[in-house]
């Protein structure tokens, strides 16, 4: 499992520098039992629950979204976001899923920053066939 590889590549990288990072302290740490923690890692186990991926990126320095799409899952605010207009950000998500990754910055950025609702819909029109 991808999930399992990159999180005991990341506890790995860390044990390198700092014995903390073992699968028992690091199991300690986030709330489970070390043999849990290893068949997560060896992928004998399925991901664990979204607040326990939070845990383990808190822990490891890793974005919790990162872990949680190579588990296969998705943010319980994100997916509650999708929930109030899901045809909306449907036709968002996919319309967006060939824009190149400069194009997604720049407009993270801008709604990060509120300037999407200072810049106008031509803007967006701009952006769209650029």
């Amino acid at each position: 499992m991808i999930f399992g590889t990159y999180t005991r590549l990341l506890r790995q990288r860390r044990q390198s520098v700092n014995s903390r990072y073992s699968i028992r302290q690091t199991a300690e740490r986030i709330g489970v039992e070390p043999t849990y923690l290893g068949r997560i890692e060896r992928g004998d186990a399925p991901p664990p629950s979204e607040e326990t991926i939070r845990r383990i990126a808190a822990d490891l320095g890793e974005d919790a979204d990162l872990l949680l799409a190579l588990a296969d899952k998705v943010a319980s605010d994100i997916r509650q976001i999708i929930v109030t207009r899901p045809v909306l950000f449907a036709e968002l998500i996919r319309g967006l899923s060939d824009a190149p990754d400069d194009k997604l910055v720049t407009l993270v950025h801008e709604v990060r920053n509120s300037q999407w609702q200072e810049s106008g819909a031509s803007r967006w029109r701009d952006w769209e066939t650029a």
